[in-house]
């Protein structure tokens, strides 16, 4: 069944509809360059950030590729009070989480798994390196993590068909579907993977958005596999704001691990992507979590939470349907159970669903193909 279900990108014929500006559709609604934007809270520049930037402003000298010396130890710092040990040699930054995720499959041969749906950006950065990239379906109850079950098939299937799959992208405090990921479905995801000899990369740019983080129980991939996992964090997800790009990797403290770091900084080199001085002193600042910046997002958390579960009240009264929001800042809904009335409206797709909802809400709301969804099912991301 998970094999039905399992698509190579590379051959996703039903996707050509949304690159094409076939029929009806505008073309600015198709290419990935017209797809979700940045991560940003609508919240005002934190004044103590805006002047860290600023006081760094006049540094003529460039950060190094993969980060100076005091992001990256920020960076660890950040991540030892998560629970993850490690030291600065095993960080590297990037200005953004693109040009960072691009990297790091660019140093890890061979096919790349994901779950479905999964971060926008996922795809095309896959077919950016000519990479067999395959979908694997995810549990009922959450997304960003792959039912375990469906990722062995999925590994065989591929296998069986001459592919080589080497990695497993997961996030498991997810984008889109603003869910966390139960501990136990980790655990078992991550056994099957590193069992298969999968390496795993886990986006873990919204954990610190966690609607109720005293009732949640989240579990990074990391402290249980901690030399088959590489850790992302997009600081644009709750720490700097989105204007100033600039995102981490935690690598594994083995020998592997660090040929696969120097690899990363070879391509972050070649593509120029050196995080821009005054942003990396902000952002080491936001890494250290002084008070202020955590008592910012926690409060901007909170006010998430509330705009969420409004709209997921609203979504369910409407007749569609959508997991319960747990995290960040948006709600992927089904609009399944509307087939029909949609239908009436012209909308019979996703990509037809996403230019409707977006010209009448007057923001972005991007179809669940955005996020390797199939296009003929009717769900979108709103935020």
């Amino acid at each position: 069944m998970a094999g039905k279900q399992t698509e190579r990108t590379g051959r996703a014929g039903r996707e050509d509809k949304a690159g094409s500006g076939a029929g009806s559709v505008r073309e600015d609604r198709g290419p990935v360059r017209y797809g979700p934007p940045a991560p940003d809270p609508g919240l005002p520049v934190l004044p103590e950030l805006a002047e860290v930037l600023a006081a760094a402003a006049g540094r003529s000298e460039p950060e190094p590729t993969g980060g100076g010396e005091a992001l990256r130890e920020a960076a660890t710092a950040y991540w030892e009070r998560r629970g993850l040990h490690g030291s600065p040699e095993n960080i590297a930054a990037a200005p953004g989480a693109s040009p960072l995720l691009l990297a790091l499959i660019a140093a890890h041969g061979g096919d790349v798994l994901m779950p479905r749906p999964c971060t926008a950006t996922w795809i095309p950065q896959a077919r950016l390196l000519g990479r067999p990239a395959y979908h694997v379906p995810t549990p009922a109850e959450c997304g960003g993590v792959p039912d375990p079950y469906a990722l062995l098939e999925t590994v065989r299937r591929v296998r069986a068909e001459g592919g080589r799959p080497r990695l497993l992208l997961i996030s498991v405090v997810d984008d889109p579907t603003a869910t966390v990921a139960p501990p136990e479905l980790v655990r078992e995801a991550c056994e099957a993977a590193v069992a298969e000899g999968l390496h795993i990369v886990s986006d873990e740019t919204w954990r610190d958005t966690l609607h109720r983080p005293h009732d949640t129980v989240l579990l990074s991939p990391a402290e249980m596999c901690p030399d088959d996992v590489t850790v992302v964090c997009d600081l644009a997800g709750a720490l700097t704001p989105s204007a100033w790009p600039v995102a981490v990797a935690r690598f594994p403290d083995t020998e592997r691990a660090a040929v696969r770091h120097a690899r990363t900084l070879d391509s972050l080199t070649a593509l120029g992507a050196h995080v821009a001085g005054p942003v990396a002193m902000a952002a080491a600042h936001a890494l250290r979590e002084p008070d202020s910046v955590t008592d910012r997002v926690r409060r901007a958390a909170a006010l998430q939470a509330q705009v969420a579960a409004a709209a997921h009240r609203a979504v369910l009264a409407s007749g569609a349907l959508a997991r319960p929001p747990q995290a960040g800042r948006h709600l992927y809904a089904d609009l399944g159970p509307l087939r029909s009335r949609l239908a009436n409206r012209g909308v019979t797709d996703s990509l037809e669903l996403e230019e409707y909802l977006t010209e009448r809400l007057g923001a972005p709301a991007p179809g669940g193909h955005r996020f390797g969804d199939e296009l003929g099912a009717l769900r979108v991301r709103l935020g």
